[in-house]
């Protein structure tokens, strides 16, 4: 099976560059200011590779996405149903983590339901079992991320064209 490497490497200025290596020997590469975005990135490598989505964020750039392609004006069109589920349940991760509160599965689900894109998104339902591996799996990858000494980079790989969930 293909794969995408992924390198998250720090610099001595605070910033962080995402590359990605694609399978057809191309790249993608984006310089990120602060902490925000490695964090983010890292949450949606675990979300994409527990729950299987193939189509998400890593996948998209798998097959030729830019990173300008994920913002207005939107070159590509609008996010994949699965980009955008997988956007939304990022998201909610990232406001556990802010709040210091995790949900169980039945309210973790209920947010999902109420994703501003309604309809337009599949709403697979989450198990507690699956909200606890994808949660013990970014606390893993933030200790790894964070042991990471400036200059070095952390290396993962994403596999392209992976079952979909």
């Amino acid at each position: 099976m293909a794969h995408l490497v992924i390198r998250f490497t720090k610099h001595p200025d605070g910033s962080n560059v995402l590359h990605c290596a694609r399978p057809d020997g191309t790249a993608v590469w984006q310089r990120q200011v602060g902490g925000y975005f490695p964090l983010h990135d890292l949450t949606h490598y675990v979300v994409e590779t527990t729950l299987e989505l193939g189509d998400a964020f890593f996948g998209l750039l798998a097959r030729g996405w830019t990173f300008a392609d994920f913002g207005k004006p939107w070159p590509r069109g609008p996010l994949p149903p699965e980009a955008a589920f997988a956007e939304y349940v990022v998201g909610l991760l990232q406001a556990e983590r802010a709040s210091g509160t995790e949900q169980d599965a039945a309210d973790f689900n209920a947010w999902l339901a109420k994703a501003p894109a309604g309809g337009a998104l599949p709403t697979p339902v989450l198990t507690d079992a699956e909200l606890g591996r994808i949660r013990t799996a970014v606390r893993e990858l933030f200790v790894r991320w964070r042991a990471v000494p400036v200059g070095e980079m952390l290396e993962l790989t994403f596999p392209v064209g992976a079952p979909r969930r």
